[in-house]
């Protein structure tokens, strides 16, 4: 494992988080090559990166990253398990029945006892509820991810996707039961900034970590539509994926453009000043990587020795991004 890695302290806990964490979202399903993504899973820990973010949904099939992931725990990572941070959540339609989906204690318990089935595990370090269940009462979520906790399947928890108010409720409801929200995974990048207004703050000041998904808005924010047309190995040309054609608009092509002028002069590609972007801001403990291939990763890594954004740089980022901000606080 390479020591030029750095580490950071998860909010106001023990546990110590990468810079930069690799997630599984993409590219480690059925459809996509094994060997590529064995590659991708073992350079990471071979530049230090010791956290590995799955879900019960990723894939596809659903539970095929998990699986995957079990199966190179067992092989190339065999013996590692104890230099790793293992995260899963569940939260998102993933069995068929009113019991597969949403943040019942039913479903959180089952999906988690799935997910350490797949992966061939007694405990992942840190299980998240994915999206917040407005339907189900948060004393309900929020005692589900106790019990897990206090069950041993589960070292630490954490929120995805909650907004300020929501995880300013559900941090109190942890704290009184004893297991505090360790970290909060939420959307973040140069497109989507919401949580820089009232969220950031929030997870300062409670010392709960912060682990943004999407850093690079899906791969928009890299080189790979600069060019014009669509890459086939990209996220917008995989049918399962998320980021689509109608998201390359013109005006957001004409800001990639001017922000990639940016990164030239910072000595950076569009993807490192993307990811130094977000891994500057105080409230971030890591940055949660997706890639392709290990090419990618490489490029990526990068971030990690950028330079510091000048007041100037900052200024003019903030100018071009203006009215494309989206994503909730």
């Amino acid at each position: 494992m390479n020591d030029g890695m750095t580490y950071h302290r998860c909010g106001r806990s023990g546990i110590m988080l990468p810079a930069l964490s690799l997630g599984l979202w993409y590219n480690f399903g059925a459809p996509d090559s094994p060997e590529n993504a064995s590659s991708m899973l073992r350079f990471a820990w071979d530049r230090g990166i010791t956290h590995f973010d799955l879900a019960n949904i990723y894939g596809p099939p659903k539970g095929e990253a998990e699986r995957f992931f079990g199966q190179v725990l067992r092989g190339d990572f065999k013996g590692l398990r104890d230099q790793m941070v293992i995260s899963t959540k569940a939260g998102w339609p993933m069995w068929d029945g009113p019991y597969g989906n949403f943040g019942s204690r039913k479903h959180l318990v089952a999906s988690l006892d799935q997910s350490l089935g797949r992966m061939g595990l007694e405990y992942v370090d840190i299980f998240y509820h994915h999206r917040p269940d407005v339907d189900t009462p948060l004393d309900e979520t929020m005692a589900a991810l106790d019990q897990v906790v206090r069950q041993g399947k589960a070292l630490y928890v954490g929120v995805s996707s909650y907004n300020a108010e929501q995880t300013r409720q559900s941090v109190q409801i942890l704290r009184k039961m004893g297991t505090p929200c360790l970290i909060h995974q939420p959307l973040y990048n140069l497109f989507s900034r919401g949580a820089e207004r009232e969220l950031f703050p929030l997870l300062e000041k409670e010392g709960i970590g912060c682990i943004p998904f999407s850093p690079l808005a899906q791969g928009l924010l890299t080189d790979r539509y600069l060019r014009g047309g669509i890459p086939q190995d990209s996220r917008v040309a995989k049918p399962h994926g998320y980021l689509k054609e109608a998201a390359l608009t013109k005006r957001k092509l004409g800001i990639l453009h001017a922000l990639n002028e940016i990164a030239t002069r910072r000595g950076q590609s569009l993807a490192e000043m993307s990811l130094g972007w977000v891994l500057h801001q105080p409230a971030v403990t890591s940055v949660l990587m997706g890639a392709s291939r290990v090419e990618q990763m490489e490029i990526n890594l990068g971030c990690l020795s950028g330079p510091v954004f000048s007041s100037e740089e900052h200024r003019e980022i903030l100018e071009l991004l203006q009215d494309e901000t989206e994503g909730r606080g």
